[in-house]
């Protein structure tokens, strides 16, 4: 088989209601693409059908696959065991309930393949307008705040960092993920900082998305662990475990 220059990581848990549906949408978007491109959704230990769907969407789609965590692990985890088990010379991130389009995805990839960009990260801050159904604006501020403290504490200078919607090199970023402690959701960070202590050069680039019902991030016990994250980041970074 034909070693595909895009890896498309999509990581799942309990996503049966939706996820025949995003395949059939980024398998249509790849065929008006003239690139080959393979897909993985990494099953992270799903109660429901989610592996099952995956499974019997592969049989007729060769370019699909199907990567099971041993069980549930985290997003963090997932992405990097996606990108481990993918063959692409470029990784594309996405979330499985398409909240950024699959459409989007030439915005990331464009400065990467022209040489000018090693990470680009999709952004749901730097241009609110193509935000087409927004989250509550409870979630949109705590948002925002998590962002602050991001950029104090890393030195980032991104403005939203938690956008499911990345794309990368994978040869200069298997040591950044090498190096990864953080399993959950607030694995974004992390990553990012370390590729940018790596030298990587990153790009925040808006892009449009919408807000879905079932996401899996729950507010408050979620978001304590990611300012955790942060700290984490900070101590691993002082103390040399990042080496």
């Amino acid at each position: 088989m034909e070693t595909p220059f895009l890896s498309i990581v999509i990581p799942a848990y309990n996503e049966a209601e939706r996820i025949e549906q995003t395949l059939k949408t980024v398998r249509n978007h790849l065929r008006s693409r003239p690139l080959r491109a393979e897909v993985l959704v990494v099953n992270d230990g799903s109660r429901d059908r989610t592996g099952a769907l995956v499974a019997a969407c592969a049989r007729d789609w060769p370019d699909l696959r199907l990567v099971d965590n041993p069980r549930n692990l985290g997003k963090g985890f997932s992405v990097r065991n996606g990108v481990m088990e993918a063959g692409g010379q470029v990784v594309l991130i996405s979330d499985a309930d398409l909240s950024a389009p699959i459409e989007e995805m030439s915005k990331l990839l464009d400065p990467i393949v022209r040489g000018e960009r090693d990470f680009t990260l999709g952004s749901r801050a730097l241009d609110r307008s193509l935000v087409g159904v927004h989250q509550s604006t409870f979630r949109e501020y705590a948002g925002r705040l998590f962002n602050g403290l991001v950029q104090l504490l890393t030195g980032l200078p991104f403005r939203d960092t938690q956008c499911g919607f990345k794309a990368f090199r994978r040869e200069p970023m298997l040591p950044v993920l090498a190096r990864q402690r953080i399993a959950g959701f607030g694995f974004d960070p992390e990553i990012l900082f370390l590729a940018s202590t790596r030298g990587l050069r990153l790009q925040e680039i808006p892009v449009r998305w919408n807000h879905t019902e079932g996401t899996k991030v729950r507010l408050l016990q979620d978001g304590f662990k990611m300012v955790l994250g942060l700290l984490l980041i900070r101590w691993n970074q002082l103390t040399g475990k990042y080496r």
